[in-house]
């Protein structure tokens, strides 16, 4: 993977990482939304006046077209996998400013996403554009 490719795909999962962080942060001000018809309306208008999910909302918009420059130079097979840094970073996240636990069977998969990934960014794939 090039650097260019590699760069793009990191911007692209931390942009998508931080914008799954910035709707929990809203959720956790608001707390559980109701799984009716009223209570979904009201909870996610109560959410939409929190600066959280808008800027969730920008970071999803700006990954997106992060994420297509990416994959114009990384193939899916390198780059999707690399989502999965996102749950490194959100679950770090949650741990720090949420409260969140992060239990041995958490910390255990989180090695082996990071194995994972280091492999995948190791390989490269021929006829590939830097």
């Amino acid at each position: 993977m090039s650097r260019t490719g590699l760069v793009l795909v990191l911007i692209g999962v931390l942009l998508n990482a931080f914008a799954q962080f910035c709707l929990k942060a809203s959720t956790h001000v608001t707390g559980p939304i109701a799984l009716s018809a009223g209570g979904i309306t009201a909870g996610l208008g109560r959410v939409a006046t929190l600066p959280w999910f808008w800027a969730g909302g920008a970071c999803y918009a700006l990954s997106l077209i992060v994420w297509i420059l990416a994959l114009s130079r990384v193939p899916v097979t390198i780059a999707y996998p690399m989502l999965s840094v996102g749950y490194i970073v959100n679950a770090l996240a949650a741990r720090l400013w949420l409260g969140e636990t992060l239990g041995p069977a958490k910390l255990a998969g989180i090695g082996i996403i990071v194995l994972g990934v280091f492999i995948l960014a190791q390989s490269r794939a021929p006829g590939v554009a830097p």
